[in-house]
């Protein structure tokens, strides 16, 4: 065992995965001649060795940083004309030589900070920076300090210049973005959002009535079988008296539910629900019934320069009697504690204990710029989940771009930005988004989750791009671990429902869906058709038949609906009525065709596939349309409404 000082270069293929998934033995062969014709030749060349490959990634080692940073500097210049793009990480430490291999803090920084890296950039530590020649200053630029994963103190992180033009961040950040894949999203735009607890559905959020929140109950019995108290956070009141600071209380009512929402101690109502009922003047106990919720929060929020003011309030909707009531004076960078110690308070009234591990998890915070955290609200506040606003869209990812300028390991934020990319992909919103926006989306996500394994959002946002890709294994296991990260997050819990509705899991689909509805109960009608579709899959008709009666009573020509409603009643044998619910499907969608249903697989490869195409077969439904193209299997992208 030797120790020693040594320059440590880290390196990983963005994208590796979706190429394998369309073509293995192509991809396979270009990877392998990436590693042979560039990156060991670029490490040998400039004294180097690779001491450790991960199939489509590497560590290798140098006798001095200047070397390493040649090498690095050369690898990135020689992926421009490939398949591929390549974060790099580079540190200069201390590591344990055993056999070969190394070990230690030197490897774990350069890895950290290869993680933080945009596809096509170089990162490097502090060490770098001092140790490298003083002509090569110009190089470096730098981003502040960053937590990493498992490193106690935070990272001084520099970003390197690829090109000499290149004297500011705008122009740095342009060059890691420009040339290779990553073109078009970054050339297209600036930046975006999608909210927290972001994900797939598509129409605006609609207000329904108490009675339909009753049906949902009754057709759910989730009151019996879930004894867990519901909390219903409503929009805080902003008092800062500037229309331009409204974002800021939405954006600390969105937080506090996330928190809230990661106790699963606790069932927490959606935050499309509880903004849907925004200004409305309603007692407190008729808003309890509408959304289902035992107690609820509300509270306001005023902004003034530095200074915060918060004050909250929680209510038993049964009685409407105040349990507790709350000011936090602080200032605006104490924020993040402000948040902990409100969702701390309510956890503790509602529930016997606190779990030690939620409470931490709550107190993380997501970043320690609190400009990039502002950034990020006013992200959230400029494109709305669901919007069909392009420019919206566009101005909202220049916001999240910002934010990670000042913070690239700002987790949330990259999370936030995939899903612009993928949303505007599958929602066809600015009209040139391709393929290559859903690889840059995936890569944001996968970087997401790499910076904070705990983050659902991330987990969320990687499920729906690898659906959109077709990779629906993979699109299934990330939508499980969201899902066990945020048990409150009704979009994670339909991904999921959706997903296992592909793979078989039909009673367990069914179970999700009615979870999701219960914790969402102003859901939109893509949730009515998730669930309706996974009672159609487990054989409950009647209770699929009066979902979707319900879902088109709403919305008539809802084509999801309606799809689904034609199979139950062919089903049912009702071949009259699957007809004529056929004949308003292809009116209100004359896309649709049975070509297009087999190659969207809405039920994977299952035994049920062919019978559902069957039975749409016997109501009717056209075979192709004039205008369809068949998809080979590994390029299929769903509808916004079928992920």
């Amino acid at each position: 065992m030797e120790r020693k000082l040594a320059a440590i270069v880290a390196g990983d293929i963005v994208g590796y995965t979706r190429l394998m998934s369309e073509d293995e033995s192509s991809t396979y062969s270009a990877l392998r001649e990436v590693f042979s014709a560039l990156i060991t030749p670029a490490v040998e060349k400039h004294g180097g060795r690779t001491f450790k490959t991960t199939g489509d990634g590497f560590l290798a080692t140098f006798p001095s940083v200047n070397e390493a940073l040649d090498a690095a500097i050369e690898i990135q210049n020689g992926f421009a004309d490939r398949p591929f793009d390549m974060r790099l990480g580079i540190n200069l430490g201390d590591v344990i030589e055993v056999d070969g291999d190394m070990f230690g803090d030197g490897v774990n920084v350069a890895s950290r900070l290869e993680a933080m890296a945009e596809p096509g950039g170089i990162f490097v530590s502090e060490a770098v920076v001092r140790s490298a020649d003083r002509n090569r200053s110009k190089l470096f630029y730098s981003i502040g300090r960053r937590q990493a994963k498992n490193i106690p103190e935070p990272l001084a992180v520099y970003a390197v210049r690829l090109g000499a033009d290149e004297e500011s961040p705008s122009g740095w950040f342009g060059r890691t973005a420009r040339g290779r894949r990553a073109a078009l999203p970054y050339a297209i735009g600036a930046a975006a959002f999608v909210l927290i607890a972001a994900a797939t559905q598509a129409p605006a959020v609609r207000a329904i009535g108490a009675d339909v929140v009753d049906s949902f109950g009754r057709l759910t019995g989730a009151e019996l079988a879930d004894a867990r108290p519901t909390v219903a956070v409503l929009p805080f009141d902003d008092m800062s008296g500037g229309a331009d600071q409204a974002y800021f209380a939405d954006g600390l009512t969105e937080d506090i539910i996330a928190n809230l929402a990661r106790n699963r101690e606790l069932q927490v109502i959606a935050r499309n629900s509880t903004f849907a009922l925004r200004g409305q003047a309603e007692d407190i106990r008729r808003i309890g019934e509408r959304l289902g919720a035992g107690y609820v929060v509300e509270g306001s929020a005023r902004r003034a320069g530095d200074q915060l003011r918060v004050v909250a309030q929680l209510i038993d909707a049964r009685s409407g009697a105040h349990l507790w009531s709350r000011s936090y004076d602080r200032r605006v960078e104490d924020i993040f504690s402000v948040q902990t110690e409100l969702t701390a308070e309510i956890v503790s009234h509602l529930v016997s204990y606190v779990r030690e591990s939620e409470v931490s998890n709550a107190a993380e915070q997501p970043t320690e710029n609190l400009q990039a955290y502002d950034l990020v609200l006013q992200a959230r506040n400029r494109y709305k989940h669901g919007s069909k606003d392009a420019e919206a869209l566009i101005a909202s990812r220049a916001l999240l771009h910002r934010a990670l300028e000042l913070d690239p390991g700002y987790a949330a934020a990259r999370a936030s930005l995939g899903m612009t990319y993928i949303v505007d992909f599958v929602q066809n919103l600015t009209g040139r988004a391709t393929v290559t926006d859903v690889e840059t989306g995936l890569s944001e996500s996968r970087q997401a989750v790499r910076l904070d394994p705990n983050l659902a959002v991330g987990y969320q946002v990687l499920s729906f791009g690898l659906s959109a890709t077709g990779d629906y294994p993979g699109a299934m296991q990330a939508a499980q671990r969201a899902v066990e990260l945020n048990p409150n997050d009704p979009d994670s819990l339909m991904a999921l429902a959706k997903a296992q509705v592909r793979f078989g899991s039909y009673d367990e689909a069914v179970q999700n869906a009615e979870r999701a509805r219960r914790l969402h109960p102003m859901a939109p009608e893509y949730y009515t058709y998730v669930y309706g579709q996974a009672l159609y899959a487990a054989g409950r008709l009647d209770e699929a038949d009066e979902v979707l009666r319900e879902c088109l009573i709403r919305a008539p020509r809802e084509p999801d609906c309606l799809l689904i409603q034609t199979a139950v009643l062919s089903q049912r044998g009702d071949a009259q009525g699957a007809q004529r619910t056929m004949a308003r499907l292809t009116e209100a969608d004359p896309e649709f065709s049975l070509a297009s249903e087999r190659a969207l697989r809405r039920f994977g490869d299952t035994a049920l596939m062919e019978q559902f195409l069957s039975q749409l077969s016997e109501a009717n439904a056209p075979d192709v349309t004039s205008g369809f193209v068949q998809p080979p299997p590994q390029a299929r992208i769903q509808t916004a409404n079928s992920l």
